[in-house]
C-alpha cells in the first residue's frame, strides 16, 4: 500500500475518532439525511453539525447530494470508503419491504425486482405519482443484469402499502412527500438523462444498498 493510501486511511480513522462524528456515520448507515435531520437526531447545533460534516467530507467518508425535490435541501450520503470501514447498520427483520419513488417507473421497480432475487422477504413497489409505464431504460438495464421488468406496471404507493412494510424511499421527492418513511436513499433519477450510463449508475447504487440492507437482517 502506498504512502498516500495509508495517509488517506489514517485521515478516515481520525475523523471517526470523535463520538459525534461516529454517531453521524451510524445514523447514515441505512438512510441519507439532511444536516438538519442529523442535528435533530443528535441534539447538536447547526454550526457544530456543519463542522463535523466538513471533517467527514474531507476524509472521504461522506458526500452530499442536492435534493431532486426540494432543491433547498442536500442529503448527506456515506461513501463506499466509509462502508468499507464501518460496515452496514442493523435493522429488525421486517414482515415486508416496500420501495417507493415518485413515478414507480425505474428506481423502485429495479429495487423490487432485485430484492426478489436475493431475499425471501415479500416486497412491493409504488409511486407517489405513478407513470403510465416502466421506463424502457429501466427494462433494458434490468435485462442486462438478469432482471425481467417487461411485465412490471407502475402502481400508486397508497394502493400497495398496508402499514406492515419497511418503507424505503428511493428518491428525494418521495421521501419529502411520504409520511416519515423509515429509510431514505437519495438515488439520482436516471430518467432525467435517459442515458445507459445513468441507468447503470442507478442500478449499481440500488443493488449495492439492497445487498447491504438484506445482509443486515
Amino acid at each position: 500500500m502506498s504512502t498516500a493510501e495509508l495517509e488517506a486511511r489514517a485521515r478516515r480513522y481520525f475523523a471517526l475518532g470523535d463520538p459525534s462524528r461516529l454517531a453521524i456515520i451510524d445514523l447514515l448507515a441505512n438512510a441519507d439525511l439532511a444536516s438538519g435531520e442529523l442535528g435533530d437526531h443528535l441534539g447538536i447545533s447547526t454550526n457544530l453539525i456543519a463542522h463535523h460534516l466538513r471533517v467527514l467530507e474531507a476524509a472521504g467518508l461522506v458526500t452530499r447530494r442536492r435534493s431532486e425535490g426540494d432543491a433547498r435541501r442536500s442529503y448527506v450520503v456515506r461513501t463506499q470508503a466509509c462502508n468499507d470501514i464501518v460496515g452496514a447498520g442493523r435493522l429488525e427483520r421486517p414482515a415486508k419491504v416496500a420501495f417507493i419513488c415518485s413515478h414507480n417507473s425505474a428506481r423502485s421497480q429495479l429495487a423490487e425486482s432485485y430484492w426478489r432475487s436475493i431475499s425471501d422477504i415479500p416486497v412491493v413497489s409504488g409511486g407517489t405519482h405513478p407513470a403510465t409505464r416502466v421506463h424502457p431504460g429501466a427494462v433494458r438495464v434490468g435485462r442486462r443484469h438478469g432482471l425481467d421488468l417487461t411485465r412490471a406496471r407502475p402502481r400508486l404507493a397508497s394502493d400497495v402499502l398496508t402499514g406492515e412494510e419497511l418503507v424505503i424511499a428511493v428518491c428525494d421527492r418521495a421521501y419529502e412527500e411520504l409520511d416519515a418513511p423509515e429509510v431514505h436513499w437519495s438515488i439520482a433519477d436516471p430518467a432525467v438523462t435517459a442515458s445507459r450510463s445513468g441507468f447503470e449508475q442507478a442500478y449499481d447504487d440500488i443493488t449495492g444498498r439492497i445487498t447491504r440492507l438484506a445482509a443486515s437482517f
